[in-house]
């Protein structure tokens, strides 16, 4: 049986390795082959972290493998590691395979020790920087392989500042880091009862299984939830040679982007921290310049830079991301990945690479998504009368967001989970600081570059963020905040402008963004708009799934219209019952005689029948989709415990309640049900209530022969709720057909509309095929069809363990967003398969919300359906993600 390998040299692998190597060993090992300057070493597997989550224990032959690669690497530099002269030192980063910055361990500065340091001082001639490095190590190994609190680092690190008068740890000198590292080691043996290890070979081999350990993290697993990565992929381990950044100012250490993150534009951003090793720069603790400055520092090094930028971006097709760092003149790239970028810099990115010949139109559609267009889409401030900034800053990831000012991420969770928007302000952040962060309606932080650990971590999520707002004095213990002679504190409202970069008090107006006035307008201004009409255009020409809307009103199908929807999937009647109708429906259901219901119902017939004539205009030409009215009829009837509070109350006082009022209550308390979701609605409520069902149908004929007087072309549906039995079915039909029967003779105009059913119950999927030879089409309703598979009331389980349930894993994401694919959909599937087998070509849609959420709108298009319908605004986004289901398929099934 062959042996597993678990460590792989960087000469040994390549950028299709992500799934062995990680996404940075992989990229580490194309870097590699492609002739690029990175600092030899090696990596240990995703395999090994896997065996090692599954035993809690190192994997057997580890050890042994990374000490044989490790005397490999150690020949190739003729030194060894720890050794007491010019020591080999070694860094150890995780490196999983999907991108997750800063939610697992580093370990810098592997091999130094109470001799060693002494090495390094002689060998570099820089005895400062040499008890820099071992004061990093102690920190860092202390806090990620032992446990202690870095905070508790932090207090002894502000200690001897303030011993020394220093306002940053620049100003130490070397004896002052000298006795920091002791200080650290002493607080490492009371709070562990461990000596810090001097053997080199045991730092690095606890290093590996702490970056292992630190998969299963909180902040990693609250991060892989968020970004919807699996938990069982675990993360490979870089071992890789030190260069160092912070041997003077010859030396630092950098980020850079080939292109814009935040916006797309091209040419070379990043930011570089001179005299500092490249956890600086990420962790915003120093202010960085901009990376075109270190053309004037080290001309030599940046010109290198660029054209490694080049090759990469080639290489790649993309925008790529890339840690480097400069060693006293001499360059080295430590890592690159494809760059995290905002939803504008997305649609611009892919255009301009389109333009440039380094991809085609189906990779460019393949590079958007209907998210980042959603994102697109949200409103902008109006500046009109805006106020002067507080504060500026560096524009980070763009957008526009109001919100109480906090300065601690727990704080942020408590108001988001109490409805309120907040802003989360702080220093810099930390790893530490995701649950805030994804709270948050923005991040604005006084430390900090393009480049900080903010900036990346929001523009992956699509937060709005302002990084490096040097007019800020952030005090999180006071909460608050100075800007000149202003005083901010916990709870203030701010606006926050992730576009330009500016913090603003107090709630500034939104108005449309550019993208929305494209869909409404059809008008094209702007590389961005011009990016995202032309990707539109892709999508369009290669999706087979249509997009309808859901649309009540003719205003909201005027809207869908404009938005590029091919017809109404779901009208719901039952809206156009509500405000001042809602005393007709009261009549109805008060009426004790056969004469006086349908009085009440021949008063709603013709205001139904000219919501019906709006909406049929709005949509001429293209099917809407009418279904029958679906919430149970004491939903329009007043609230049973505030009728009875009020009656009782008018007794009190004196006032008798009078007769209508009695009879409300009686009503109520006749139709009340302790679980009306599943009770006297839908279909079961148009078979029980004499002339509901004909009111309605006549209301959607009279409006069909109205439309057709007029010149237009009406292609009204009827849609029968809740259908559980084809004998419901096929009673509604008979109904149906009888209406518009009597339409066609007494108008003279012939009045055909298809009946088809909602697919929202389980036995409606399960006995399909005998629906089907009662429906015209069906369309899947996943809003109930989850609540009665999984056996949720919606209304109460979201807000009763939703959220522990999200935490626990039991669910990646809410079924209600995001369609169940194991459960639901494959109820789903069966539905499609049994009903196109009784009625061949038998049209299938689906209605709820899922029809606008875009994972489910793939799993639709692979499910076979024709169309999805969604809300107007969402429109846009289920056309694009049609065609990428599209595309998608294509690639999967080409030869």
């Amino acid at each position: 049986m062959p042996t597993t390998v678990f460590v792989y040299e960087f000469t040994e692998g390549n950028r299709d390795m992500a799934d062995l190597l990680g996404g940075k060993g992989a990229n580490l090992a194309e870097m590699t082959r492609i002739g690029l300057p990175v600092p030899p070493g090696f990596t240990v597997t995703t395999e090994a972290c896997r065996a090692f989550m599954t035993t809690g224990t190192e994997p057997t032959g580890l050890t042994e493998e990374i000490l044989r690669h490790l005397r490999a690497l150690e020949e190739s530099l003729e030194r060894q590691l720890g050794q007491p002269d010019d020591p080999l030192l070694l860094s150890v980063r995780s490196g999983a395979r999907f991108s997750m910055p800063g939610m697992m361990e580093t370990i810098l500065d592997i091999g130094l020790n109470d001799d060693s340091v002494r090495g390094l001082a002689k060998s570099s001639g820089n005895e400062r920087f040499a008890w820099d490095s071992y004061r990093r190590l102690v920190h860092m190994f202390g806090s990620t392989v032992l446990g202690v609190d870095s905070a508790l680092f932090e207090n002894v690190m502000a200690d001897a500042r303030k011993a020394r008068g220093a306002p940053d740890d620049l100003h130490l000198d070397a004896g002052d880091l000298a006795r920091l590292v002791e200080d650290y080691k002493n607080l490492i043996h009371r709070e562990t009862g461990k000596d810090f290890p001097q053997l080199p070979a045991e730092q690095l081999r606890q290093a590996v299984l702490a970056v292992f350990a630190s998969w299963n993290g909180e902040r990693a697993r609250l991060y892989r939830r968020r970004e919807h990565i699996p938990d069982d992929l675990g993360t490979a381990v870089n071992v890789q040679a030190m260069v160092f950044g912070n041997l003077g100012s010859d030396s630092g250490s950098g980020v850079a982007f080939t292109r814009d993150p935040a916006t797309g534009s091209p040419g070379v951003y990043g930011d570089y921290l001179p005299n500092a090793q490249g956890e600086d720069v990420v962790a915003g603790i120093r202010n960085t310049i901009p990376l075109d400055r270190l053309q004037d520092l080290d001309p030599a090094s940046y010109a290198e830079l660029r054209a490694h930028l080049a090759t990469l971006e080639e290489h790649y097709r993309d925008l790529c991301d890339v840690e480097f760092t400069i060693e006293r003149g001499t360059l080295w790239m430590l890592q690159t990945r494809i760059g995290k970028r905002t939803a504008q810099a997305a649609f611009t990115i892919a255009a301009q690479l389109v333009d440039e010949g380094l991809i085609d139109e189906s990779e460019w559609l393949a590079r958007v998504t209907g998210d980042g267009l959603a994102r697109l889409m949200f409103p902008r401030f109006d500046l009109t009368d805006a106020e002067r900034p507080l504060a500026r800053g560096i524009p980070a990831s763009p957008g526009a967001a109001v919100g109480a000012a906090v300065f601690d991420s727990a704080e942020a969770v408590r108001r988001a989970g109490a409805g309120e928007h907040v802003v989360l302000v702080r220093q810099e952040t930390t790893p530490d600081d995701l649950p805030g962060m994804i709270a948050a309606d923005a991040v604005l932080t006084s430390r900090g570059g393009k480049t900080s650990h903010a900036a990346v971590v929001a523009r992956g999520m699509g937060k709005v963020c302002v990084c490096g707002a040097e007019a800020l004095t952030v005090d999180a213990a006071a909460r608050c905040f100075t800007a000149g002679d202003g005083v901010v504190r916990e709870g203030t409202v701010l606006s926050v402008d992730g576009t330009d970069g500016t913090v603003r008090l107090g709630a500034v107006p939104l108005v449309d963004s550019e993208i929305m006035r494209y869909f409404e307008t059809g008008e094209r201004r702007g590389h961005l708009v011009g990016s995202v009409a032309r990707v539109m255009e892709r999508a369009d020409g290669v999706r087979r799934l249509g997009v309808r809307a859901n649309a009540d009103t003719p205003e909201d199908a005027a809207r869908a219209r404009r938005f590029g929807a091919e017809g109404i999937g779901l009208c719901r009647t039952e809206h156009m019952f509500l405000g001042d109708r809602r005393h007709l429906v009261e009549e109805m259901v008060l009426a004790r005689t056969a004469t006086d219901r349908d009085r009440a119902l021949g008063a709603l017939l013709p205001l139904q029948r000219a919501d019906f004539v709006g909406i049929l205009r709005a949509m001429d030409g293209l099917p809407v989709t009418i279904r029958l009215l679906d919430p149970p009829l004491h939903e329009f009837l007043p609230d049973r415990t505030e009728l009875a509070v009020h009656m009782a109350a008018a007794e009190a006082h004196g006032d008798p309640p009078g007769s209508r009022d009695i009879q409300l209550l009686d009503a109520v308390n006749r139709m009340h049900e302790r679980n009306p979701m599943l009770g006297l609605r839908g279909v079961r409520l148009g078979l029980v209530t004499p002339g509901l069902v004909a009111m309605q149908v006549r209301a959607v004929a009279e409006a069909v022969v109205e439309r057709k007087r007029a010149g237009g072309d009406p292609r009204a549906e009827i849609m029968v709720p809740l259908v559980g039995t084809v004998e419901e079915l096929r009673l509604v039909r008979e109904e149906v057909a009888r209406v518009l029967a009597q339409v066609s003779e007494t108008s003279g105009i012939g009045v055909t509309c298809p009946v088809g059913t909602m697919i929202e119950l389980p036995r409606a999927a399960l006995t399909a095929g005998r629906i089907a030879q009662e429906a015209a089409f069906f369309s899947f309703g996943t809003n109930d069809l989850t609540q009665t598979t999984w056996g949720f009331s919606r209304d109460d389980v979201e807000a009763a363990f939703f959220s522990a349930y999200l935490d626990k894993g039991v669910f990646t994401v809410s079924p209600f967003e995001t369609i169940d694919g194991e459960g639901v959909g494959r109820l789903v599937r069966f539905a499609v398969g049994e009903g196109r087998a009784a009625r061949p070509g038998l049209k299938i849609g689906v209605c709820g919300e899922h029809g606008g959420d875009p994972e489910s709108v793939h799993f639709f298009h692979a499910a076979g359906l024709d169309y999805v319908s969604c809300s107007p605004f969402r429109v846009p986004v289920a056309r694009l993600e049609a065609g990428r289901a599209a595309l998608e398929e294509s690639r999967f099934t080409a030869p």
